[in-house]
Formats: C-alpha cells, sequence, structure tokens
C-alpha cells in the first residue's frame, strides 16, 4: 500500500528482488491536480501501470467491501510506504504475518504526516527511516530497523526524501527477509522520546519575519516543494491594478541583522534584498513571484516591486 514517490523505490526493490510475491498494490485513487484541476495517478499507481501488477485504489480501504477485496487475495503480509489512509483494526487482523509501515524517521521521533518536511524546518542535524509493525496507535507500532541519515546544510525536503526513499527501500527490504525468517525484534517504543510531524497546511508556509532568520531559512528548506514558505506585496509595491501578490522563497542564507523592524527591507542591492527579522537577517538569493517562474533575488530586484525601509507582510 503506498501512494507518493517516497513508496516507489521500495516496490521496485520488492519486485526486482522476486523473493516475496506481490498479489496488488493499493493506491489512492485519481485526484484532481495543478490549475486546471485535471485528474492525474498518484506517483505508484503511474508506476504500477508500467509494471502489469493488480491494482486497488478504494477511496477508503476500510470501507467493507475494500476489506472483502483484500481478503479475496489472502495476503501474508501488508507492506505500508507513504499510503495516505490509516488502517483500522478490522484491516490489520486481516494478514496472518500482521502489517508492516516503513516511516520517514527515526522513530519515535516525528510521528505524523509529514516528518522530512518537520525535521528540516525544526534544525534537526539528523533524522532516518524505521520499519515497524503497524498497530492502531499512529506510528506508535513495535520497531524492527532503523538507518540513520544525515541532513546536509542546504537539503530541502525534496532531495532528502529521495535519500530517505532509497534507504528506506533497502531497509525494507532486510526487515522482510527477517520477517520471513521468523527473527524480526519488535522493539518498543519509548513514549518519553516521543515527537509529532502534523500534516501540513498551506498556511505553515507563511513566513512570519518574528522568526528568527535561522529557523525561517530552515522552513523554507524544510518546507519545498510543499506548502512553500511565502510572504506577500501588496498592490502599490507589486504595481498590481488592486489586491496582493504572493512571493515564493524558494532559496534565503543567513546574514547579520540591523535594528530594524522584523519585516523591514534592509538592503536592495547585492544577490538579493536583505530582510530583517526577530534575530538576524535573510538574503532572498530565489523567489517565485505570483503567475512567475523562479527568478534570482537579484533579478527580483531589478523589476523594482520592493524598496528599502518597506515592511513586508
Amino acid at each position: 500500500m503506498g501512494s507518493s514517490e517516497f513508496a516507489c523505490p521500495a516496490l521496485e526493490l520488492i519486485l526486482k528482488t522476486g523473493r516475496d510475491e506481490v498479489v496488488a498494490v493499493v493506491s489512492q485513487p485519481e485526484r484532481p491536480s495543478g490549475r486546471r484541476r485535471r485528474t492525474k495517478k498518484c506517483p505508484v499507481d503511474e508506476f504500477v501501470s508500467r509494471a502489469s501488477i493488480r491494482t486497488l485504489t478504494p477511496e477508503n480501504v476500510n470501507a467493507p467491501e475494500s476489506i472483502a477485496a483484500l481478503r479475496a487475495l489472502a495476503p501474508e503480509l501488508i507492506v505500508v510506504v507513504a499510503y495516505g489512509q490509516i488502517l483500522k483494526s478490522s484491516l490489520l487482523k486481516l494478514p496472518p504475518q500482521g502489517c508492516v509501515n516503513l516511516h520517514g524517521s527515526r522513530l519515535p521521533q516525528y510521528r505524523g504526516a509529514a516528518p522530512i518536511q518537520w525535521a528540516i524546518a525544526r534544525g534537526e542535524r539528523m533524522t532516518g527511516v524505521t520499519t515497524m509493525f503497524i498497530n492502531e496507535k499512529m506510528d506508535g507500532g513495535d520497531i524492527i530497523l532503523r538507518a540513520e541519515e544525515r541532513i546536509a546544510p542546504d537539503d530541502t525536503a525534496l532531495s532528502l526524501s529521495r535519500r530517505l526513499a532509497e534507504k528506506g527501500a533497502e531497509l525494507l527490504l532486510e526487515s522482510l527477509a527477517q520477517i520471513r525468517d521468523g527473527r524480526a525484534p519488535r522493539i518498543k517504543q519509548d513514549e518519553s522520546e516521543v515527537s509529532y510531524a502534523p500534516r501540513l497546511k498551506k498556511t505553515d508556509g507563511r513566513v512570519d519575519w518574528i522568526m528568527p532568520a535561522k529557523e525561517l531559512s530552515d522552513r523554507i528548506r524544510g518546507f519545498q516543494p510543499w506548502p512553500c514558505c511565502y510572504f506577500t506585496l501588496q498592490a502599490e509595491t507589486a504595481r498590481l491594478a488592486s489586491g496582493a501578490a504572493t512571493v515564493k522563497i524558494l532559496r534565503a542564507r543567513v546574514e547579520p541583522g540591523g535594528g530594524a523592524e522584523p519585516g523591514a527591507v534592509l538592503e536592495t542591492c547585492g544577490a538579493g534584498p536583505l530582510i530583517q527579522t526577530g534575530s538576524g537577517a535573510l538574503r532572498l538569493l530565489e523567489v517565485q513571484p505570483e503567475g512567475r517562474k523562479p527568478m534570482e533575488g537579484k533579478a527580483f530586484l531589478c523589476g523594482g516591486k520592493i524598496s528599502r525601509g518597506e515592511i513586508l507582510a
């Protein structure tokens, strides 16, 4: 069971080794995507369509008809990687060997839907991947194996996710081997070390200039490719007829600040605008104005859409 791109390396490796029979793949149904809201398959469904494997795409995997369809396949084990639906008790009890999950953190740290994004956004230097037996508590099952991965200073959620997906695929393969041989450990999670990574919302990306520059820089990296950190330019600044324009921040650098109010534009020269924060300043090296392609900060300055002394929202 999987939906996002993070799940594809694991599925590909399982199929490549051929040690286990994949009787079916369960992924999310097609959803509207993009500005034109055209329906689009999820990455796992796209991958499976090229591999000629039976695919199920239930709207609710816990519905009686979904469970009946899965029971007819008689799975010995269910593997879950970035699927997007929570498995309830009746489904967890279906396979005799249980249900196993690959999670993108070192559990019990960063339980939840967005562990990779929040690990970067909160300034962590290390993260990892974990395999575990699923129970009814969110990401709270017994651990099988864990592996660590360093977070590089220039990592975004996208670059780190790709590395963790590959490392996680190898870890999952070893976990399956241990389950197959009857030697997989069941390590209880230490509840005193639990932290959470809630599902991201669009509003999580809005820049609050009161935050320290380092914290904002981490969020800019962690919240790519979605929701992206952003601020708004009012009509008179953006030279619009009315309303406001959103500007996404794609790359930024922490620099010394001054005594100005958070959000104040300190400089409009060099590699990009320099913005005062609650502690230090941020140099905006790459941005994407609303309706435009990404551009370097110095190119953004050429448009004259931002002025020294202005207070950004």
